[in-house]
């Protein structure tokens, strides 16, 4: 088994009559980078505050490094973490940002000139040393506030929606920085986010979080094309999963969810067990796995009307009305279809989803 970084266990955190996080387990391997994503308000920024130190839990445990310290000061935790306000001092050169914790930890000149300019190097930030934070832009300043968690020197960083500040160009920018901090350093890394896109880039694995519950933690890929629940399914990808209200019918050994008058052909979908013909489902589409004007092997076209174009560069988004509801289809950026044009869709449903109505879990 792998080293396992940080462990949480059976922990749970209540304000009042309000529970927060219940009876939450979850292992970090060593040099992870792991995602916790979710809305606000799903408990994400609280389990790194409890993981932290910042907050004191209601119950269970919580080990760094095989020790428990779970009633530990935060600055005995070994962990460095990033906030969402940069919070540097401004009267302060970016050099004494850096330094500063280390100076009231007693830690000598000679290791704190070594630590700075290491992490001065990694973030590329060695011209700004002896600029005052109000010189820098926002990037800048996020890369300083990084830089003073690594000059810690700890085997845990911790990331409370770091990037959320920023534009989105620099946003993107940051983000190549960190996954490449990450891949230089090889520590463990717990990174709080509501941006998908963040957590499917960064992300080793990722916890999606719903009132105080992790829904599903795994791999981007596997929580991208194989959504646990319908709510996984639904915050995961942009635009949203398409999804049919419908009744799985068995006729002549092959499998249809028959929605609002349109019968879907799901012979090909990789279902976890047999299907039970009359159970209610939902059956999900990406826009990606949609062909139009385009036949798939062995499955049923249908017709639909387009609504609206959105011409977004690489590739087109296309609205079209299908089974009584709009949908959404992903096609090739050079491929344009003006609205109130009809067209023959085809669905690969070996790349779909389908959900139980009432649990809501896949099938």
């Amino acid at each position: 088994m792998e080293n396992v970084s940080v462990s949480v266990k059976d922990l749970s955190l209540s304000f009042g009559a309000v529970t927060v996080l219940d009876t939450l387990n979850l292992d970090i391997k060593d040099g992870e980078f792991l995602v916790l994503l979710g809305s606000s308000g799903c408990g994400k920024s609280t389990l790194l505050n409890c993981i932290a130190g910042l907050l004191d839990v209601s119950d269970g445990q919580i080990f760094i490094k095989n020790k428990n310290v779970t009633w530990e000061e935060p600055k005995d935790r070994g962990i460095g973490m990033v906030f969402q306000s940069y919070a540097l001092y401004p009267q302060m050169s970016v050099e004494k940002n850096l330094s500063f914790g280390l100076k009231v930890a007693k830690v000598e000149k000679a290791e704190i000139d070594k630590r700075v300019s290491r992490a001065a190097e990694i973030l590329q930030i060695q011209p700004l040393l002896k600029r005052k934070p109000a010189e820098l832009s926002g990037g800048q300043r996020q890369r300083v506030a990084i830089g003073r968690a690594l000059v810690r020197d700890v085997d845990v960083f911790l990331f409370d929606e770091p990037l959320s500040n920023l534009d989105a160009k620099l946003r993107s920018e940051l983000r190549v920085e960190i996954k490449r901090l990450h891949q230089s350093l090889k520590n463990t890394m717990i990174y709080v986010t509501h941006d998908q896109i963040e957590a499917l880039t960064l992300a080793d694995r990722i916890a999606v979080m719903k009132s105080g519950v992790i829904q599903q933690l795994a791999d981007p890929m596997t929580i991208y094309n194989a959504p646990e629940n319908l709510f996984v399914a639904g915050f995961i990808g942009s635009p949203s999963m398409n999804f049919f209200r419908g009744e799985l019918q068995l006729k002549d050994g092959r499998a249809f969810v028959h929605a609002n008058g349109v019968d879907f052909d799901v012979s090909a979908y990789p279902s976890r067990g047999p299907f039970k013909s009359g159970q209610k489902v939902v059956l999900g589409v990406r826009p990606e796995h949609v062909r139009v004007d385009e036949a798939l092997s062995g499955q049923a076209s249908h017709q639909a009307v387009v609504d609206i174009e959105e011409p977004m560069g690489a590739d087109n988004l296309l609205w079209l009305k299908l089974a009584g509801q709009s949908m959404s289809v992903r096609i090739a950026g050079q491929r344009r279809y003006k609205p109130g044009t009809e067209v023959t869709l085809s669905f690969d449903m070996a790349a779909a989803s389908i959900f139980d109505a009432v649990s809501e879990n896949r099938l």
